[in-house]
């Protein structure tokens, strides 16, 4: 036993750090991919390359080994052009920043938008509406109607009701605006979706896919409040349990918020607070020069 110990080569501390790194890194592409339309097809594809590399070292398939490495190019392209929403979304993330503050204003939203919805699910109007978190949607917004208007129970149940102008569409939220109604949502092309489910919830589904919005979806038939984060769908959903779900994840966006963030709301940038900040400067100056 100690022989075979002994015969084992064990890595050396930098081969530890690269195992560790690629270890991450798998971790988060597949948390990352988990729940969404690519994850079928990144499956498909990983067990494919490994069949046919475990058949090309069995068989001693030079041709096909030599195909598999001459192509290894190519399925890097077919990668990007494959899972490219997906790509685009993680990107997206990156440079991401907080729009959500938990300040009181803020929670009066959230109390606001539950409202709104609750008077909807018991009238069972269906409704579909968005809240902007870190991902900017202004190619959304484009394809409704700008607001720019005060968040309130009143205007949103308007909107939505039946054979209003507004009504067949989606509504984006901003902070306590509503920035845009009668949007359009990219509809979630995934095949293991219920048959069940209608537009607008494979609306929310799609849009969420892309960002990293909320979306609140109301069923005109049943009057089920339903809620979309990260691709994936819960539904059946009471007022309570969506109070803390909007709580929670806006809460999030809080904490994960930029320090160039942090730094520029603290900024006075009003004629007074810019008038004020230069005559400071120049009273280090002339201190500076005396």
């Amino acid at each position: 036993m100690a022989t075979w110990i002994q015969q084992l080569h064990l890595p050396e501390w930098t081969g530890v750090i690269e195992i560790l790194v690629l270890a991450v890194v798998f971790y988060y592409v597949i948390s990352f991919f988990r729940g969404t339309r690519g994850a079928a097809v990144l499956s498909g594809l990983v067990l494919l390359l490994i069949l046919l590399m475990v058949l090309a070292h069995l068989l001693s398939l030079n041709t096909l080994s030599w195909l598999l490495q001459r192509f290894s190019v190519y399925l890097a392209v077919a990668f990007i052009i494959i899972f490219q929403p997906e790509i685009r979304r993680a990107l997206a993330e990156l440079g991401k920043q907080s729009v959500f503050n938990a300040s009181a204003a803020e929670r009066e939203v959230v109390d606001e938008v539950v409202k709104a919805v609750s008077d909807l699910a018991e009238q069972k109007i269906g409704a579909l509406i968005a809240v902007e978190r870190e991902i900017g949607t202004r190619h959304i917004q484009e394809s409704g109607t700008r607001l720019d208007s005060i968040v309130t129970p009143e205007l949103l149940t308007s909107i939505f009701f039946p054979h209003t102008p507004l009504h067949d569409g989606g509504v984006v939220i901003k902070g306590d605006r509503i920035l845009a109604a009668g949007c359009v949502f990219p509809l979630s092309q995934r095949m293991e979706l219920s048959r069940s489910l209608g537009t607008r919830h494979r609306a929310a589904i799609g849009f969420t896919e892309e960002t990293d919005a909320v979306v609140i979806v109301v069923s005109e038939e049943t009057g089920a409040i339903s809620v979309a984060y990260k691709g994936r769908l819960s539904r059946g959903i009471d007022q309570d349990r969506l109070h803390r779900i909007l709580a929670s994840i806006l809460s999030r966006s809080r904490q994960a918020k930029s320090p160039l963030r942090r730094m520029r709301e603290k900024l006075d940038l009003t004629p007074q607070g810019v008038a004020k900040t230069e005559a400071i400067l120049a009273e280090l100056a002339d201190e500076h020069e005396r």
